[in-house]
């Protein structure tokens, strides 16, 4: 569940942070790529380097970096997570949460967040029970925050009773349950294909395209965000995706990507094809390297199988399947025709004419097409925002 996920763990100044070690390095073990941000009375219990190391990220604490002066910014750290956590909690922080009293690097992240926060208590029972730690707990509760109550043992002062810091095993499993509520997807099996297709001349030459499989590869990555079991069938690219729900069967052909599909296709509840596909490949593949030798030099060439048509034949009520298109003119009216040809049930459009979109960019600009001729145009975005687009509709239409 926390495979990938952006964790900011802040720690707070009491006993408990030493707890952080161990909680630090489940985060990470369970996939986590977690970034600390420590109070300065949190560095009396335990050291920054300690968490730096189990972080494998340099922790901040101060709103300059070092000596240099160079900003280390609290809403570019609010911003990049997915969820803040912060474990220990302490009464003093949790009442600068609950009022903004705003005087360090952690606070000021937080009231720059947008995501989920969750606050592991720790302090005496005496404090824990006092009427403005309840009151700061039900106020941030409030705000939407989520608190993991403290759990119940022997304290640092020698009392017996409710304080103690949630265990690390027992906040790592809350956050798995939180991050668990939130994938609309878990369960489903998605096949996807990526990328472009190489048709062989002769053992050195293809016919290709510029497709760079970046979308197909972030449309990817958010469905295994969103806990789908992804089959990703990749033409040749430089793209890199590792999960353990994502299995990639890697192919260069048009044939060998239909064939990989095909076998995909009937277990797949979702099909993304965003591949490239080749239209024609050659009739004769040379088995050795052609020599060049006249001035001019013709290839016969022969269509390929069309993969969306072919799955569409074959698609049962339950599947649904989303088609890309990409075209320079008449570009609604063309996707539309894929759409209805290819019984699929969603498309999305790309225009070369648009500046930024199309191959070869970090940036796209799509319109979605449904079967209800439903138009969503979307503005010029990263394609990881643009790939949050695509699933969200997908999850949208999907469901309905």
């Amino acid at each position: 569940m926390l495979q990938g996920k952006k964790i900011i763990l802040g720690v707070c100044g009491s006993i408990a942070a030493y707890k952080a070690a161990m909680l630090t390095r489940l985060l990470v073990k369970a996939g986590a790529d977690v970034k600390i941000i420590m109070t300065e009375s949190a560095k009396a219990f335990i050291t920054p380097l300690t968490l730096s190391t189990l972080s494998k990220h340099p922790v901040h604490s101060d709103f300059f970096k070092n000596t240099s002066g160079e900003w280390d910014s609290h809403v570019e750290l609010g911003l990049w997570a997915d969820l803040i956590l912060i474990a220990p909690a302490t009464a003093k922080t949790i009442s600068q949460f609950a009022t903004g009293h705003c005087d360090n690097l952690l606070v000021a992240t937080y009231l720059s967040a947008r995501c989920p926060v969750y606050l592991a208590p720790a302090m005496d029972l005496d404090m824990y029970m006092h009427p403005s730690t309840l009151s700061n707990l039900q106020t941030l509760e409030k705000y939407g925050n989520r608190i993991i109550n403290a759990e119940s043992g022997e304290l640092a002062s020698g009392l017996i009773g409710q304080g103690r810091m949630a265990e690390p095993e027992h906040i790592v499993e809350a956050l798995e349950v939180h991050f668990n509520a939130e994938q609309k997807l878990s369960g489903k099996r998605i096949l996807i294909t990526a990328g472009p297709t190489h048709e062989a001349i002769d053992p050195v030459r293809f016919i290709g395209n510029h497709s760079t499989g970046k979308m197909g590869y972030a449309i990817a990555e958010q469905m295994l965000d969103q806990g789908a079991e992804v089959t990703l069938v990749s033409g040749p690219t430089h793209c890199k995706l590792e999960h353990p729900n994502l299995k990639i069967i890697p192919v260069k052909s048009a044939e060998e990507m239909y064939q990989a599909s095909k076998a995909t296709f009937e277990s797949s509840d979702i099909t993304v094809l965003s591949a490239a596909v080749a239209d024609y490949t050659p009739k004769i593949v040379a088995d050795k390297k052609i020599k060049k030798k006249t001035d001019e030099f013709d290839i016969t060439c022969v269509k390929t199988v069309d993969i969306a048509a072919k799955l569409g034949e074959l698609k049962k009520n339950h599947q649904f399947m989303v088609g890309f298109a990409l075209e320079t003119d008449n570009e609604i009216e063309n996707a539309k025709g894929k759409l209805d040809r290819k019984n699929l049930d969603m498309i999305v459009l790309n225009s070369l004419k648009d500046k930024g979109a199309g191959f070869g960019h970090d940036t796209n600009k799509v319109t979605i097409l449904s079967k209800t001729n439903e138009a969503l145009k979307f503005d010029l975005k990263s394609k990881s925002e643009v790939a949050k687009d695509i699933v969200n509709t997908i999850i949208n239409y999907s469901h309905d």
